[in-house]
């Protein structure tokens, strides 16, 4: 198994801090290193030996509150499919806009590309797209855009707190 404490640590403590997450909700924290990366859902795909849709995408979004202040909308969605802002706005109550990378960071202490549907910096709103209930197993980011687990979309919705939701347009 790789994802060691000196590899975490390479990886400013965030796959340390998904690992911890994932003992904390009482699933295995099993995380897999890929040195060619897992930063897009067909890179993922590719390196674990499953299909696009298998891999649980973590999407930041920037919403906005009818008071003007600004919340992390995390979507963890089906690789196979892009998520529809306009669905999330009308699950959310927020306005909905595009995430860039330093407010994501910043947000969620992960880099685009290694974002994980836990251990956030800050706890997001959380939708888990109803498109990976279809898969036994799915692989989600561990923290850096190197790092993954296995889960089920069951429990993904369980250490998210999130609520289960069809994300990809309509």
């Amino acid at each position: 198994m790789a994802g060691g404490e000196g590899k975490a640590e390479a990886e400013g403590g965030s796959v340390a801090r998904v690992r911890a997450a994932l003992r904390a909700a009482g699933h295995p924290d099993e995380v897999l290193e890929f040195p060619e990366g897992t930063r897009s859902a067909a890179d993922a795909a590719a390196a674990v030996g499953c299909s696009v849709a298998q891999i649980a995408k973590s999407v930041i979004f920037k919403g906005t509150g009818p008071d003007g202040a600004e919340r992390p909308v995390l979507v963890v969605a089906s690789g196979a499919h892009p998520v529809d802002p306009a669905r999330l706005a009308a699950l959310t109550g927020l306005s909905i806009g595009r995430a860039e990378g330093a407010w994501v960071r910043q947000v969620t202490g992960f880099a685009i590309g290694g974002v994980a549907p836990l251990a956030h910096a800050t706890p997001p709103v959380v939708l888990v797209d109803e498109a990976l209930f279809a898969h036994e197993t799915v692989w989600a980011a561990a923290g850096s855009p190197r790092h993954v687990f296995a889960s089920t979309p069951a429990a993904l919705l369980r250490m998210s707190g999130g609520t289960r939701a069809v994300v990809a347009p309509g």
